[in-house]
């Protein structure tokens, strides 16, 4: 178990010069999945080196599969082909990861062996059945706590057969659990969303070789085929610059460069959102990068103006929502979110925890079953929880920026499970952040 980690983020000058954030966290994941059941070798570089993310690396090492780490944030996997996987000998730990849970039952359900997918006592909280009840349709033998809950003890020799669902809630993860079990099923499997999610891993499959279709909102592929090794570079991730967006945005005399940002359509929600709100962003250097689109972002201080967020965005920003509460709290006038009810059943319930802890700084929360009203104004200092969320831990810590005085943010350490060294990248912007 992670010590305990408390900050304190005080008021701070303009953030100046150029960063890199480490490499996309769902990429990350990903690119290990896809390069275990691949025939042949692949090369991964970006690769975050998160706890998430090693995490999912160690689970397939588990599973048979040679991964070496020549270096940091470089990953050689000796794919050992789609039927390759080997049982485990012992319970595999996803530890904080949501992502590596869902995505792993989809994965795991179409093998011959049994598993059983644990976690930490954050991720023994988070429900699953949204994931588990689409993929028993499917066929697959998947049992839970009882409460719908982790862990997750799998049955293999599972007979999948193709799926067309519908999710009532849009979520990536369901989405790419689902498309993982079809590579084993019998038949088509096709996920039709209301909202489009995040794509990676459509987009990566087909980096893969695996004939898939999908177009926003809908993906479908059959069963039957095989992945061939690629190599892949893994662009910075957009959720861990989304709180440099937030804070040069909110510093007076802040200009922020953050490289090799990525800017999969899926993801930047939050992008339109700070530009709707008056933020001074611009791209320059725009490329491709592995099939993602990738640029440079520089950023200025610009008064915000409080809006309502659209909710066609809100699937494209759903893990930015904790930096998004804190430029709508260091706004002018009213911001207004909905369409956000899965914020209650992430890392923690971040609605009721962003709220909590902006009103313990003097901010007007209101908040509503799927989202809240933010009326903005200056924080005071103070202290607040983060309840181990690692992206609230970060968000608190620009809110400190423009606070009135010290801000204390307690347990942090789980910032470390999607973006080890925040603190000293942050310092070195410009952040006045410290061990509490």
């Amino acid at each position: 178990m992670s010590a305990r980690v408390d900050w304190s983020s005080a008021p701070a000058g303009p953030l100046r010069g150029e960063i890199e954030v480490p490499g996309d966290k769902s990429i990350s994941h990903r690119a290990v999945m896809l390069a275990a059941l691949a025939d042949g070798v692949s090369e991964i570089d970006g690769f975050l080196e998160g706890e998430d993310t090693r995490a999912t690396a160690a689970i397939f090492r588990a599973l048979g599969v040679r991964i070496e780490a020549p270096s940091p944030a470089r990953r050689i996997v000796h794919g050992v082909g789609i039927g390759g996987l080997a049982p485990a000998s012992d319970d595999l730990d996803c530890g904080n990861s949501g992502t590596a849970m869902r995505l792993l039952a989809g994965l795991l359900a179409g093998q011959a062996f049994d598993s059983r997918l644990v976690g930490d006592a954050s991720l023994s909280r988070r429900p699953m059945r949204r994931v588990v009840d689409p993929l028993r349709a499917m066929g697959a033998r998947i049992a839970d706590a009882g409460d719908g809950c982790p862990p997750l003890s799998i049955t293999g020799q599972a007979r999948l057969r193709g799926l067309a669902h519908a999710p009532e809630v849009a979520s990536a993860q369901v989405k790419s659990a689902l498309l993982l079990a079809g590579l084993y099923a019998k038949g088509e499997t096709r996920v039709a969303e209301r909202h489009p999610t995040r794509d990676y891993t459509e987009r990566m499959l087909a980096a893969f070789g695996w004939p898939i279709r999908y177009r926003p909102g809908v993906a479908e592929l059959s069963g039957g085929h095989r992945l061939r090794a690629t190599g892949m570079h893994v662009p910075g991730d957009f959720s861990s610059a989304a709180f440099f967006l937030v804070a040069a945005s909110v510093v007076p005399g802040s200009r922020l460069l953050l490289r090799g940002v990525g800017l999969n359509p899926r993801r930047t929600g939050l992008l339109e959102v700070l530009r709707a709100m008056g933020a001074d962003i611009r791209e320059h250097a725009a490329r491709e990068q592995g099939g993602e689109r990738v640029a440079d972002l520089e950023v200025r201080h610009a008064p915000l103006q409080g809006i309502d967020v659209p909710p066609a965005l809100v699937p494209d920003m759903i893990d930015e929502f904790p930096a998004l509460f804190v430029a709508a709290a260091a706004a002018s006038g009213r911001t207004r979110v909905s369409g956000a009810a899965e914020l209650r059943v992430k890392e923690s319930d971040r609605i009721a925890v962003m709220a909590s802890g902006l009103r313990a700084l003097g901010i007007d929360v209101v908040e509503t079953p799927d989202g809240a009203l933010i009326e903005g104004g200056r924080c005071a200092g103070g202290e607040v929880d983060s309840a181990g969320d690692h992206r609230i831990a970060m968000a608190f810590t620009v809110a400190g920026l423009v606070a009135s005085g010290a801000l204390r943010i307690r347990d942090c350490a789980n910032v470390a499970t999607s973006f080890p060294g925040f603190a000293e990248l942050a310092r070195r912007a410009g952040f006045g952040l410290i061990d509490a």
